[in-house]
């Protein structure tokens, strides 16, 4: 069985990586100021942050469906089968309707609800490549891939309130009031839930409140730290923020040695409502037989 793997950019895959993984990309739409662009295709990281910056009126969009099935219908000429993962299902309405697009390939095509998004998405597609060059078939990775879609914790530290403010999740007076202070929120994402973690004073706060997260995470879940054979993926994400990020990194491996910590952009889809400046740390419990980050 020939089984090809797809997600979507809101893995944090450039076109480049992915290819290098034998992974096939489908680029995320984002509308601004009324025009249509697609990410790592017609936008790149820099014009999206610079009309951010500007104040464009930015909103974020499923691609259609004749793109993603037309798509699905190249793929099938020369794979038998594909396994479509694509960002969570309580973040995007994507992955819906993914699905339903699916029921008219006559079990061809497997789409993936794993709650996953950014680096903890891009660890699911390469664990799913990993199992289809092992054998697996398309049906086996949707299950162990939906199996343990909980196995993963996402902690975002956001620098300005700014944008959120904009997109109405808090009121003007609450963001006022936290730059005031240099309120630094935490966010978290687990499964289909963006949610409140902490507050706390500044962004060394927020590190340290993200580290101690993750270990949690991967004490209470994952069975213990364990540098000698690291059973966690250790992500490291950002927007438009690289020098912090590699500081951030730095401290991370000194905290967890002998664990990798893989560093992407965060998507536009994130980027757009959290805006420059955010740092986020994950943790995915790794598969048994998993891959690395490569």
């Amino acid at each position: 069985m020939k089984t090809a793997i797809l997600t979507d950019t809101n893995c944090g895959m450039s076109e480049k990586d992915a290819a290098g993984h034998g992974i096939f990309l489908l680029g995320m739409p984002v509308i601004i100021d009324g025009r249509q662009y697609t990410e790592h295709k017609d936008i790149d990281d820099n014009l999206f942050y610079t009309k951010l910056a500007a104040g464009a009126d930015i909103t974020t969009s499923q691609p259609s469906a004749g793109e993603v099935t037309s798509q699905w219908k190249a793929l099938l000429k020369e794979y038998d089968e594909i396994v479509v993962i694509p960002m969570s299902s309580g973040l995007s309405g994507t992955c819906q309707s993914a699905m339903l697009y699916a029921e008219d390939f006559g079990g061809r095509v497997h789409v993936v609800n794993n709650q996953r998004i950014s680096v903890t998405q891009r660890q699911s597609v390469l664990e799913a490549k990993a199992l289809a060059d092992n054998g697996a078939e398309g049906a086996e990775i949707k299950a162990i891939l939906e199996k343990t879609r909980y196995e993963s914790h996402i902690y975002i530290m956001v620098d300005t309130l700014e944008y959120l403010k904009k997109g109405g999740r808090i009121t003007p007076a609450a963001a006022m009031v936290a730059s005031v202070l240099n309120i630094k929120p935490v966010l978290q994402i687990q499964g289909d839930k963006l949610d409140a973690f902490a507050k706390v004073r500044g962004i060394k706060q927020a590190k340290k409140v993200m580290i101690k997260a993750v270990e949690d995470g991967i004490v209470r879940e994952f069975g213990g730290i364990r540098p000698e054979a690291p059973n966690a993926w250790i992500g490291l994400a950002h927007t438009q923020n690289f020098e912090m990020a590699e500081e951030f990194r730095a401290e991370v491996m000194a905290h967890f040695p002998n664990y990798d910590v893989h560093v992407d952009q965060l998507p536009i889809s994130i980027a757009t409502h959290i805006g420059p400046g955010a740092l986020a740390l994950t943790c995915t419990k790794v598969l048994p037989g998993g891959c690395a980050y490569k």
